[in-house]
């Protein structure tokens, strides 16, 4: 198996069948897109989610924080509260513990979540820590969006530029020899790229302005949350290649290192379903969030298509991430 997420036929076949009691309160559950689960508490909502960060070496506290948080936000949900699992191996020294939790603590603070609890622990399963938070967030009942109320006709919208976290990873991580190849200045606008990684601001806008559906685009990048919010949504979907924002770093990088930057780890992007898109667009450029239109719904029937510079070809989703790939020198 290649390292990144479960292939959806692995997951409807060994994990969706055994998910425990069916339970009227829970609306919903796990499934290809859904990155949340919503139980129903009355008069709210809790909109649950959980991330691991696994494949950065740096900032590991604030990625874990913001890309859980994210996808409570793509429900338009408040974020409340987290849960911290922190996986260290033995020799991890107390001053690179404290490191992380600094940053927990700044990234929550910042969003007015609390860290509610959760457990640390020293093991040799692990060679460099891991993070994995689960989010709490709270919904109104009748104001809660998910990735499955696309309609065919939606525009799809994206904010910001794609492949924002993973170009923040690789600047970080691949420091020395990006540096060498395209110059200490664009590595470290690159690697500040972790300042815009929280999607909470946007996710409030465009939920309040109409947003059928919403996905947080993370592993597989723009092409894996397009394929998973039509997927979702019961839709098919065309994604027009050519009018996906890039950041000119992330161009750079991706050349440098010979991968698709619409497969790259995108946390920082929200994805977007509106029928109404200019709803959506003009309070987000009020606000002072970019947001390009690139793509549409489709039936479902009519598939997922890739469309550039007048060619149409099936959208296909790389079986892991391009982050993956770049990390293992392939």
């Amino acid at each position: 198996m290649q390292p990144g997420k479960l292939a959806p036929e692995l997951l409807h076949r060994i994990v969706f069948p055994y998910l425990g009691a069916k339970r009227q309160d829970v609306l919903v559950r796990p499934g290809i897109g859904q990155d949340c689960s919503v139980v129903d508490f009355g008069s709210d909502l809790a909109v649950l989610s959980s991330d691991p960060i696994t494949a950065s070496g740096h900032h590991l506290g604030y990625l874990a924080v913001h890309v859980s948080a994210n996808d409570v936000a793509a429900t338009g949900a408040e974020p409340v509260g987290l849960l911290l699992t922190l996986l260290l191996p033995p020799g991890t020294r107390p001053a690179e513990i404290e490191a992380i939790m600094q940053e927990i603590h700044a990234a929550a603070a910042s969003l007015n979540m609390a860290v509610l609890g959760g457990h640390t622990e020293f093991t040799p399963a692990v060679h460099r820590p891991v993070a994995a938070v689960t989010a709490l967030g709270r919904a109104v009942k009748g104001r809660c969006i998910t990735a499955a109320g696309g309609r065919p006709g939606d525009t799809l919208l994206l904010t910001k530029t794609a492949g924002c976290e993973g170009t923040a990873i690789l600047a970080a991580d691949l420091a020395a020899p990006l540096s060498e190849r395209l110059g200490h200045e664009l590595v470290a606008r690159a690697q500040g790229f972790t300042a815009h990684i929280s999607v909470v601001p946007e996710g409030r806008i465009a939920a309040r302005c109409g947003a059928h559906a919403m996905h947080d685009v993370t592993e597989g990048g723009v092409l894996g949350a397009v394929a998973e919010l039509a997927t979702a949504s019961g839709c098919g979907a065309e994604l027009w290649a050519d009018q996906v924002p890039l950041a000119p770093e992330t161009v750079a990088i991706c050349e440098a290192l010979s991968l698709d930057p619409l497969g790259l780890i995108g946390s920082g992007s929200l994805l977007i379903a509106a029928a109404e898109p200019e709803a959506v667009q003009e309070p987000l450029a009020r606000a002072g969030i970019a947001v390009a239109a690139i793509g549409r719904l489709l039936p479902k029937a009519e598939g997922l298509w890739l469309s550039a510079a007048g060619v149409r070809q099936p959208l296909i989703v790389p079986p892991r991430d391009e982050l993956y790939r770049a990390f293992a020198g392939e």
